[in-house]
């Protein structure tokens, strides 16, 4: 039987959740598996996985063939780098200490590299939410300053226009009131 370890589909449409499985190459995708290994979540940044180490590691050194997200999910994890570390002990190019040291150095620097990453998005986070906020309150600033212009000169037209038909009332006053008293003289004479 030809064994492979790959992804199981699970979770909704658009929020994909993955068991990683240990299952027979003639197996249906999210059918019938021989052993669980762990899980993968993309939907978070960065990506949650949570494998069984040893277990998923006795898998890869009995030959079980990899899908090839599967093989980038372990190898993101370190189980082939140990695997690849174990065969050279067996080989006798250095000694189980120096492959545990070795390794032990690769995951400090591995989480280092993702507590970088974590952080990073963290301060890029804060820093788009106070850009988000500096802005919006600049729209806000300018939406009262237009409201307010809107407001404040609709009164003054008013005033002035009142003004004006005051002044134009006056003016036709001024002009009907010789052309009444020509009209007066003409008919006294």
């Amino acid at each position: 039987m030809a064994t492979r370890i790959r992804l199981q589909r699970h979770g909704k449409k658009g929020k994909a959740f993955f068991h990683l499985v240990a299952a027979d190459s003639r197996a249906k995708r999210d059918g019938k598996f021989i052993e669980k290994l762990g899980t993968y979540n993309p939907n978070t940044n960065p990506a949650t996985i949570e494998i069984n180490f040893e277990r998923t590691l006795n898998w890869v050194q009995t030959g079980a063939e990899m899908s090839d997200t599967a093989r980038a999910l372990l190898s993101y994890k370190g189980v082939l780098y140990k695997n690849h570390l174990l065969k050279g002990v067996a080989k006798g190019a250095f000694t189980l200490e120096q492959a545990d040291e070795k390794f032990a150095n690769w995951e400090a620097e591995k989480a280092n590299k993702i507590n970088n990453k974590v952080d990073g998005l963290a301060k890029n986070a804060a820093a788009d939410k106070a850009a988000r906020l500096k802005a919006e309150e600049e729209a806000n600033a300018a939406r009262a300053k237009a409201i307010e212009a809107k407001n404040t000169p609709a009164v003054e037209e008013e005033v002035v226009a009142t003004e004006e038909v005051a002044e134009e009332a006056a003016a036709e006053e001024a002009t009907e009131a010789p052309a009444e008293e020509a009209t007066e003289e003409g008919a006294a004479e």
